[in-house]
């Protein structure tokens, strides 16, 4: 199994602790964020990754030399210029379509920022099932941002919430449906890699607007629902002591 971790972001929220080293290599309870995302990916079978790389990318290389690999085959995508998550992705495309057997399994995009419970195999499980081109995992929490999905789990929509009253809010509706259920991105996708041949858009791109783009042409961007797991965003210093209260409670792990 295949996955990609996106850490080529620049952390700026996390200054001055990024300061002198990329974010992929804060700490939270004495291990990287890069080593916690690739044991959770190694935890559920994922042998073969990419990760890619901009701000201090020659101290990933360093990193991942000195502990060789953390056991799996790791591959560097090295972005000049930061391609946001769907030119990422798709600048790392042949990594995921070197043979028959990759264009057919899916594979995991995990931000490297992100702290999670979240079942991955039951998650890819799901995405199989419903033969899905992408599973995105979503919760019921308040955020800025919400993507929006109809009754059956399918994407069609985003939310964009400027303010404490509901008029301040802003819908993007790609797929009309009703009703609509606003749910939280949580920054982990299952995703096929026939997507590939879908993605149009070139250069710097979120790959949110691709997905709502696709959904507007029928294909199934599913939602996973992860309530019952725990996630945090570890984009904050602040964020980085609640984790490491949180592991130390023995609510999370980081191993």
């Amino acid at each position: 199994m295949k996955a990609m971790i996106l850490a080529a972001g620049l952390g700026t929220r996390l200054r001055p602790l990024t300061d002198d080293r990329p974010k992929a290599l804060v700490t939270v309870a004495g291990h990287t964020l890069l080593e916690i995302a690739l044991r959770r990916l190694r935890a559920v079978g994922v042998s073969d990754v990419i990760v890619n790389t901009h701000h201090y990318a020659e101290m990933i290389f360093e990193y991942l030399e000195a502990n060789s690999n953390f056991g799996m085959k790791i591959e560097v995508s090295r972005e000049e210029v930061l391609l946001d998550t769907g030119g990422g992705l798709k600048y790392a495309a042949h990594f995921f379509l070197d043979s028959i057997q990759d264009f057919q399994e899916p594979f995991i995009l995990h931000n490297v920022d992100v702290l999670s419970t979240i079942d991955l195999g039951r998650m890819m499980r799901f995405h199989t099932q419903h033969d899905a081109l992408a599973t995105l995992s979503v919760q019921d929490r308040p955020t800025s941002r919400y993507l929006l999905f109809d009754p059956q789990g399918q994407l069609c929509g985003r939310r964009t919430v400027r303010g404490s009253q509901a008029e301040d809010s802003q819908d993007e509706v790609v797929s009309p449906a009703s009703p609509l259920q606003p749910l939280a991105f949580s920054g982990i996708h299952i995703i096929s890699p026939r997507i590939f041949a879908e993605m149009e858009e070139k250069g710097a791109f979120s790959i949110i607007p691709a997905y709502l783009r696709l959904a507007a042409k029928g294909e199934k961007i599913m939602a996973f629902r992860a309530d019952e797991y725990y996630w945090r965003d570890l984009g904050r210093p602040q964020s980085l002591v609640e984790a490491a209260q949180d592991v130390a409670s023995g609510i999370c792990s980081t191993t």
